[in-house]
């Protein structure tokens, strides 16, 4: 049981690490095309939210530079990482995916910008559902890791005194 249960750890962490090796590979002076597909959708993200909160954010194209290298480079720290510390069964690996997984989504599957008639729009709610999907197995795991009782030491018999 143990052993199966490592082979599909393994098997759904494999995702994460090889999605964080690609972009670690891909990462250039701009971060990649990581980077370039980010900077466009945070725009879009940025715009939604000064829209929502009347809030004036600073411009993307002066952020693009310092700031969307450093997220990809924190994106990749945080896939690889918490796809490492899940293999072995470790809780923070699952909630530093979780974490990627609830911060990235919404911002990388931008399906609400689309409409459904649009060829795009189906892509992006299928990555975006493929997603939820992930995270909800992630917090299944965690859940079932948290609910599990440490195995305790069985005690030998108290010796009778009289």
């Amino acid at each position: 049981m143990g052993f199966a249960s490592f082979v599909g750890r393994v098997c759904f962490a494999s995702i994460f690490i090889l999605s964080a090796w690609q972009m670690f590979n891909e990462f250039g002076v701009d971060g990649g095309p990581a980077g370039k597909e980010l900077a466009p959708k945070l725009n879009l993200a940025k715009k939604h939210l000064s829209s929502q909160f009347h809030v004036n954010f600073p411009d993307i194209e002066t952020f693009f530079l310092t700031q969307v290298r450093q997220l990809v480079l924190t994106a990749i720290a945080m896939k690889g990482l918490g796809a490492i510390l899940f293999v072995f069964g470790h809780g923070f690996g699952a909630f530093l995916l979780i974490v990627y997984l609830l911060v990235s989504t919404p911002i990388l599957h931008d399906f609400y910008n689309y409409g459904p008639d649009e060829p795009r729009y189906n892509i992006l709610l299928g990555d975006f559902l493929q997603c939820v999907a992930q995270c909800g197995a992630l917090i299944f795991f965690w859940g079932m890791k948290n609910s599990i009782t440490k195995r305790r030491k069985k005690k030998g018999p108290k010796s009778k005194t009289a």
